[in-house]
């Protein structure tokens, strides 16, 4: 009896086990609520401040309502195990909703597979997210992203060079893409899906080596341009957030009256006969703009189309070419064909709000500038201080006088970014084309 007994609670157990394994439904979505905190955790990948402001110039323009927070906790250099030092007063404190996590790159250590390193990076990044579980956050993994062996090569005399061993830095992608099937499964485990940013940038790279075999994404080898960082915003974007359009206006010319409708804001002032229309429209957000110098990832990931969609459809004009303002600014020429099939604004720069959304995304530019990428300068300085043991009191207290100014110079700066991304009525109106050629000019002697 006692043999059974036992018997059936070995089998009790693996049954347990085996269910502890079953898979469970996966859940991507990045869905955040009025005034959640948005915490950015990486290293200097993050700590670089690019791929954060793009994901938060998305957020400020098309939900500006919202009033979100956004916190950049990357500091240069950091392995999990940094992470998790300075996870109380880096992360905890600022109560996040949700954090993305962006580690992998340094625990590798820049060298040929290591199991005991490897080890190590799978516990702490389980620990990671457990903390963040029972803090109520809903994480968001990112796998590392891609190292570039060309770029290593190419690099300039005296630029920064990592790892010093040509053979690990051979094989040093590989192991990166290793360390993203780790995280993939451990987040699909804990029902959570995993940003893939590893994957776009290594076959944008691929596509542009077709051409130019020196072509990189990654200039030293490890920190993605700009560029690259658009890349990776579109990738988190477009994998776990749904909303993919700033607006669609349908207007329909019935019998002798314009009928305008939209979704996406509110129409006013219709006016117009069959060759004209005027209306003025406030839209509830803006296009997603970004920095010029991001512009070459905003092309490859056909980004403004994809997660900026700002449409315009006109039925009903008389057949010929007109001409589009928006308070009074001519933006295009189009036929009646195409404006009755659709228009897309989101990527034109001479339309006010595409100019407007430009202004949100370089006052975050100086935001990061001035505020947050001196703040991720001040931890990295105090993990420097942390090597030799924890810093005396009369060193920590000028850390936290000098990270609570930057953070309070942060938040001044986000309320002005969102007072300057509400969106405004702006007058549309089409007119047949004109096409004026410049006046002759009589000689003067």
């Amino acid at each position: 009896m006692r043999n059974v007994l036992m018997m059936l609670a070995m089998v009790a157990c693996l049954a347990g086990a085996i269910r502890a394994q079953e898979p469970v439904a996966v859940d991507d979505r990045f869905d955040p609520k009025a005034g959640d905190t948005i915490v950015f955790l990486g290293d200097s990948i993050t700590h670089q401040c690019l791929y954060t402001q793009y994901i938060e110039d998305y957020f400020y323009t098309r939900y500006p309502a919202m009033k979100l927070h956004f916190y950049n906790a990357g500091v240069s250099g950091d392995v999990a195990a940094d992470a998790l030092r300075r996870f109380d007063s880096d992360v905890t404190q600022q109560k996040p909703a949700w954090v993305t996590i962006l580690l992998g790159m340094n625990d590798g250590r820049y060298q040929q597979w290591n199991n005991d390193i490897f080890e190590q990076y799978k516990r702490d990044m389980n620990t990671i997210m457990d903390k963040l579980e029972a803090l109520g956050a809903t994480i968001i993994p990112m796998k590392p992203t891609m190292y570039d062996i060309v770029a290593y090569h190419d690099r300039k005399p005296g630029q920064w060079k990592h790892p010093k061993d040509p053979a690990g830095a051979a094989v040093y992608n590989m192991v990166m893409a290793y360390y993203g099937a780790w995280l993939q499964q451990a987040a699909m485990d804990r029902g959570r899906g995993v940003i893939d940013v590893y994957s776009p940038l290594n076959e944008f790279t691929v596509a542009g080596r077709k051409s130019d075999p020196h072509y990189t994404l990654v200039p030293d080898a490890v920190h993605p341009g700009p560029p690259g960082h658009a890349i990776m915003a579109f990738t988190l974007l477009e994998t776990s957030h749904g909303n993919r359009k700033v607006s669609a206006v349908k207007a329909v010319r019935r019998g002798d009256q314009w009928k305008i409708d939209s979704a996406d804001g509110e129409i006013a002032d219709v006016s117009g006969d069959p060759s004209h229309v005027k209306f003025t429209f406030t839209a509830k957000s803006l296009p997603w703009v970004l920095p010029e110098e991001t512009e070459l990832g905003f092309t490859l990931t056909h980004a403004g189309h994809k997660m900026s969609n700002e449409r315009l459809t006109v039925a009903g004009l008389a057949p010929g070419k007109y001409q589009l303002s928006i308070d009074g600014q001519v933006v295009g020429a189009y036929s009646n064909l195409a404006l009755g099939s659709k228009v897309e604004l989101q990527s034109n720069k001479k339309t006010p709000q595409y100019q407007q959304a430009l202004a949100v995304a370089m006052l975050n530019k100086e935001r990061n500038d001035k505020a947050i990428h001196p703040l991720r300068n001040l931890y990295s300085r105090l993990k420097g201080q942390r090597r030799n043991g924890e810093p005396d009191a009369a060193w920590m207290e000028n850390f936290k006088a000098e990270a609570k100014k930057l953070t309070d110079l942060a938040d001044e700066y986000e309320a002005k970014i969102y007072e300057l991304a509400q969106p405004k009525p702006r007058v549309y109106e089409l007119r047949p084309f004109e096409n004026r050629k410049p006046e002759k000019q009589e000689n003067r002697k």
